[in-house]
């Protein structure tokens, strides 16, 4: 019989199932493929978190002299050439986590046993949907929703499901508010849309997820439905505030049906009063969400659980094992206090996903999420989780919140560095370069906000480290995410030293 593959030049990786004659190539392509990266890893990642060219520059190098996408390829290509091309072409541009100088928004190194998880996922090509077409597949995951289940703290008619990041997660806590609290508090019994939302309220401080306004829209609420309270100098919410906000609503006519909290802002970590939120939306009768994506993994650590405290008391919790469980991307998780709240909001049943005994129907995933088909991500996780323990995966974060007070420690200890909050709820360190001017006295207002923009590139040029920028009470600092367990304090100290001699040249 004619190989129906001869066409290509390597028709044993395409039909791979004798393996006489495909082993041996997959074997081989397994190495040179484990090769390509950890030649990226030690020959870029190690050196430099990422290349100095600008945006206009890397997209030059990386599409030619046309500046833009080729179009695709019409013939086959070799796998050797193909690994070549990365090598040449793709690795030398990728940002690197792994890094120790690299304390970007929230990309951790990806531990060794989660990108393990990530291959043996992509092999057995599981999905998570209807059980039929991932089985052991919709285990793990159960298995692993109930591990993140126990860590908000809530008990067993809890229910959670992974989701592709915290913005998908949030979608879907609003989601479920709206459908099943909502209908509550306006007397209906068919889940609001159109003309019945326009009355209703959300309260959220001016560090929430910018995923919570973009929720909001997407399920067809006015602008007006979001209201942003104030947070306090160390960028808290406090229930006093909200209280105010939701008796002037009430007595406009308004509805307000749902407080989003945050534990652990993206923007400076910081950790929302959710106990005072809890008792204030009990009383009123409130949806409380807490958007605990970064801050929830302290609970990995009995040290530092006292950080993230009453998640508990909370509707819904929203996780992101792939920021600080240290995750290959992407795996995000929704955790509802009620199983059945996930199931009124999701749950359809499709003619082709009939089961012939009902009384035996399996665990569908599709019935507890917005998506339908999803990939196997409780598998990366489930294996990172066996591999270090609760106890191994609070270490690391132990080790980030010590990397993140000796970084504080050095800008109060230092005349020209400045630190806010200067006493940070988790691992994100907010501080900013102070620099003299030309007349003699000290950079001030914009031009020390430009400073700030202008230390940021030339600390990435420099490559030895890579933080962001973000604006705090209308000035700019640059921001220090350390979810990386492979910093230290000497990096710590290195990038300081680093971005003092910047300042100064650039000054």
């Amino acid at each position: 019989m004619p190989d129906p593959f001869s066409w290509h030049p390597e028709p044993e990786l395409i039909g791979f199932l004798d393996p006489e004659r495909s082993r041996p190539a997959l074997e081989t392509l397994g190495r040179d493929t484990w090769d390509a990266s950890l030649d990226w890893l030690y020959e870029h990642a190690a050196r430099r978190p990422v290349v100095a060219d600008t945006y206009v520059e890397m997209r030059r190098r990386f599409f030619g002299d046309s500046n833009e996408p080729a179009r695709a390829p019409e013939d086959a290509t070799s796998s050797d050439a193909l690994l070549r091309e990365f090598t040449e072409r793709v690795a030398p541009l990728v940002f690197a986590a792994q890094h120790p100088g690299s304390w970007s928004y929230f990309t951790p190194p990806p531990l060794v046993m989660s990108i393990v998880g990530e291959v043996l996922a992509q092999w057995v090509n599981q999905g998570v949907d209807i059980w039929h077409a991932g089985p052991v597949a919709a285990f793990v995951e159960e298995e692993v929703a109930s591990w993140l289940r126990d860590l908000v703290g809530f008990d067993q008619d809890g229910w959670g499901v992974l989701v592709s990041g915290g913005v998908m997660a949030n979608i879907m806590a609003m989601t479920v508010a709206r459908d099943v609290h909502l209908p509550r508090l306006l007397g209906t019994s068919d889940p609001p849309r159109a003309q019945a939302l326009e009355r209703a309220r959300v309260y959220a401080s001016d560090q929430a997820h910018f995923s919570i306004a973009r929720a909001l829209d997407v399920l067809g609420f006015p602008p007006e439905t979001l209201r942003i309270v104030p947070s306090d100098d160390r960028f808290r919410l406090h229930a006093a505030p909200v209280a105010e906000a939701i008796a002037e609503d009430r007595a406009a006519g308004d509805v307000p049906f749902a407080v989003a909290a945050v534990s652990g802002s993206t923007n400076t970590g910081s950790v929302d009063l959710v106990g005072e939120l809890a008792d204030l939306c009990e009383r009123e009768g409130l949806w409380l969400h807490v958007d605990a994506a970064y801050g929830g993994a302290a609970r990995l650590s009995e040290r530092e659980a006292r950080r993230v405290p009453d998640l508990e008391r909370a509707d819904s919790v929203t996780l992101d094992p792939h920021k600080w469980f240290f995750q290959a991307y992407d795996v995000g998780g929704l955790i509802v206090r009620r199983r059945e709240d996930l199931l009124q909001t999701f749950h359809r049943e499709p003619e082709y996903y009939r089961h012939p005994r009902p009384e035996e129907s399996p665990l569908h995933w599709y019935a507890y999420s917005i998506e339908g088909t999803r990939r196997f991500r409780g598998l990366k996780l489930w294996l990172s989780w066996k591999h270090l323990g609760t106890q191994g995966l609070g270490r690391l974060i132990e080790r980030n919140v010590e990397l993140a007070a000796h970084l504080v420690s050095r800008c109060r200890d230092a005349d020209d560095l400045e630190v806010v909050p200067e006493d940070p709820e988790l691992s994100v360190v907010c501080f900013r370069v102070l620099a003299p001017d030309v007349g003699g006295g000290s950079l001030e207002g914009e031009a020390l906000d430009a400073h700030q923009d202008r230390l940021q590139q030339a600390l990435a040029a420099s490559g030895h480290g890579w933080v962001s920028t973000t604006t705090l009470r209308g000035r700019r600092y640059l921001r220090a995410g350390v979810v990386n367990y492979l910093s230290t304090e000497d990096d710590v100290d290195r990038v300081i030293g680093t971005l003092r001699r910047l300042s100064a040249e650039l000054a």
